[in-house]
């Protein structure tokens, strides 16, 4: 019997399906519908990826908006794009959450919607945190035990540091979108008094939306013109980056796709940032831990054993401070959750070293 998540009734996992699907292609359909051009893959550490090539009018640079990996569900899409969609999207969204599907807070919908209409995650942008969390229990097909309630608002970019599949070179303007919003967000400053990558609501304070890039030499600001944003570097962010999912965020008001994390990959990287936080963190460290073994102990549980111990693999060759932090990351979760970590070791961990 899984301890930290339930499976879904059959019928919440349909209604997702159709849920995640309709807003594909409605997001797909809006980005081509009026842009000649075509759809373009490439191969990616082994992994196919689609996307829609087109050249840009304003300055002919040939631009892609990211479609997904390569998949049967991809394919169907394709053949889809020119189709109007099915303009019943809240109606579909509605029925998912009627059926048992987990929804994020209307405020936050409202922030993640605004954002993704500006074109960050068609601009390689990646949801984060606990509202991927979310995302990725409907996307697996069972509903979390522990808590997903939060105030803060995670998003990444993978900058100038790192190759993953999404595209990187749309131009968008996330400042403006975050403006017209016109819930008093305003930028925190570091400690050179430039832009941190954190926007905080002056009228709830508690309210804060990040925005995170990988660490490359130095701790320094990120400004990436085509986002018109400021990206705060942290540290071990490369891992969740790489090989992302796509996801329908679910709310009362309806739904919109999304870029998170490989599921695999969210779970190793909790368990690293959970070791990182300094003891004054403690609550948010074994948030990060339980997340985790929810993961991990759904994943194994649905057969994803293979894909656990390649994504360790992976961790294991990036060097040695990865994998001391691996180490002390097992420690934790074994303190934690006992049965779960005492799984993953004997399933994935000991086959990956």
């Amino acid at each position: 019997m899984p301890t930290l998540y339930r499976e879904l009734p059959a019928g919440a996992q349909t209604a997702y399906g159709e849920a995640y699907e309709a807003t594909r292609h409605a997001e797909l359909h809006r980005s081509v519908a009026s842009l000649s051009g075509s759809f373009q893959s490439k191969s990616i550490k082994g992994r196919r990826y689609w996307y829609f090539a087109y050249r840009d009018a304003l300055d002919g640079r040939v631009r892609q908006i990211y479609v997904g990996p390569s998949s049967d569900h991809v394919e169907s899409l394709k053949a889809k794009a020119s189709q109007a969609p099915d303009p019943g999207l809240p109606r579909i969204a509605a029925a998912a959450l009627a059926h048992g599907c987990a929804s994020i807070t209307p405020k936050h919908f409202r922030i993640i919607r605004q954002i993704g209409d500006a074109g960050f995650f068609r601009a390689g942008g990646l949801l984060i945190g606990s509202h991927a969390f979310v995302a990725l229990g409907n996307m697996l097909g069972v509903t979390w035990a522990s808590s997903t309630h939060t105030q803060d608002i995670d998003f990444a970019h993978g900058g100038r540091n790192i190759s993953v599949a999404l595209p990187a070179d749309v131009d968008v303007d996330v400042r403006t979108a975050i403006d017209s919003l016109q819930m008093g967000f305003l930028p925190s400053l570091g400690f050179s008094g430039n832009p941190s990558g954190t926007y905080v609501s002056s009228a709830e304070p508690d309210l804060r939306l990040d925005f995170l890039t990988t660490r490359g030499r130095s701790d320094a600001v990120v400004d990436l013109p085509n986002l018109n944003i400021s990206l705060q570097p942290l540290k071990f962010l490369e891992l969740l980056l790489e090989q992302p999912a796509q996801a329908a965020l679910l709310a009362d008001q309806g739904a919109v796709l999304v870029n998170v994390p490989d599921p695999t990959r969210f779970a190793l990287h909790k368990m690293i940032v959970a070791v990182e936080r300094p003891p004054s963190e403690r609550v948010k460290a074994n948030k990060d831990l339980d997340q985790a073994s929810a993961v991990l102990e759904c994943m194994l549980d649905q057969g994803y054993a293979d894909t656990l111990q390649a994504s360790v693999a992976d961790l294991l060759e990036r060097g040695s401070g990865w994998r001391s932090r691996f180490d002390t990351a097992i420690k934790r979760l074994s303190a934690r959750h006992a049965a779960i970590a005492a799984r993953f070791v004997a399933d994935v961990s000991s086959q990956a070293q």
